[in-house]
């Protein structure tokens, strides 16, 4: 992956020689790194994401700095809620960008109201951006869940298949939502003026 980007500004060679793969005939625990490009239309990270939301049975526990969802993924997110999987969504509660923060907030209604759980991380800035299903499977990495992310950054990220890295990450998260903040559908409820900025916020989206 690193010679893939070192090639966008130095030009090709032959990487053949450092295309070794170790491989073993069984394996437990194995991570397969994986790379995302703007100059394709693959879509790797985001599909990463689709694919362990939609195969998850009891949970799906996310971290990500910014939420501004496209159509597949947050069609996946409230499919995985009215299948009865636990989705939890741990986002800032002290934003970096204030006009990212009021993107990520007009969201919340239509996700709470299908059962997804969100939380803001209340004691500051939290970068994480990882999700973790099921005490089997997840992916840290470098996106966020947003446009810019998803189709207009070079990303890289690891999916994990190992129960005991999911059982961390899951305990991990799990102390990190007591001493979040639970949104509720109450607070969701902005007057006249704030649901117009985050119409208009929605429709700049992709470019934020």
């Amino acid at each position: 992956m690193f010679l893939l980007l070192w090639a966008v500004k130095f030009g090709k060679e032959d990487y053949s020689k450092y295309d070794k793969v170790s491989k073993k005939a069984e394996a437990e625990n194995f991570v397969i790194p994986f790379s995302d490009t703007p100059a394709d239309n693959k879509n790797v990270y985001e599909n990463a994401y689709i694919k362990m939301i939609y195969n998850a049975k009891e949970y799906v526990f996310i971290n990500t700095p910014y939420l501004i969802l496209d159509n597949e993924i947050k069609t996946a997110l409230v499919t995985a809620a009215r299948s009865g999987v636990d989705v939890r969504i741990i986002v800032p509660h002290i934003p970096d960008k204030k006009y990212v923060f009021i993107l990520t907030k007009a969201f919340y209604t239509e996700l709470v109201k299908e059962g997804i759980k969100i939380y803001e991380y209340m004691p500051g800035f939290i970068h994480a951006k990882s999700i973790v299903s099921d005490g089997k499977y997840a992916i840290v990495g470098t996106s966020n869940m947003d446009f810019r992310s998803f189709y207009l950054h070079f990303e890289c990220g690891a999916i994990i298949y190992s129960e005991q890295i999911a059982d961390e990450m899951t305990k991990d998260y799990l102390e990190t939502v007591l001493i979040s903040k639970l949104i509720t559908e109450n607070m969701t409820k902005t007057g006249l003026i704030s649901k117009l900025i985050q119409a208009i916020m929605r429709i700049f989206a992709p470019m934020l």
